[in-house]
């Protein structure tokens, strides 16, 4: 099967040694995702429920440029820094994926790359006969 990297023009991606997505064959996998703009700043600071919304877009044009849509993802993994504000950050998701249903983890972990930010996504995805 064809293996192919797919870019999101990030600076970090060269310097790190990875890129916002791998497509092999029907299957895709989603770095982890953040709450940044295309201007490369954090969306919301201080605001756990905008910077899910707009990880969540970018997941998403991760997905478009694959070739693939929401309707493709089976898996999600959500990194927050603080689990008190679980239900803002689920109900986000839910924005995206209230029907389409993925299997999810929500954890809370230490700190991310950026100490701003509050929400880091992962994807996996299944390309399908729709």
């Amino acid at each position: 099967m064809k293996r192919e990297n797919i870019a999101s023009g990030s600076t970090w991606e060269p310097i790190i040694g990875y890129s916002r997505a791998v497509k092999v064959g029907p299957h895709i996998a989603v770095s982890g995702t953040t709450g940044t703009g295309a201007d490369g700043r954090l969306v919301g600071p201080d605001d756990a429920e905008a910077q899910t919304l707009q990880a969540l877009r970018n997941l998403e044009t991760a997905l478009s440029r694959a070739g693939a849509g929401l309707r493709h993802v089976v898996r999600t993994r959500l990194f927050v820094t603080q689990i008190d504000q679980w239900e803002k950050i689920a109900r986000a998701h839910g924005q995206f994926f209230g029907e389409i249903r993925p299997a999810t983890t929500l954890v809370e972990v230490k700190r991310l790359i950026d100490p701003e930010m509050l929400v880091e996504i992962e994807a996996d995805a299944i390309l399908t006969e729709d």
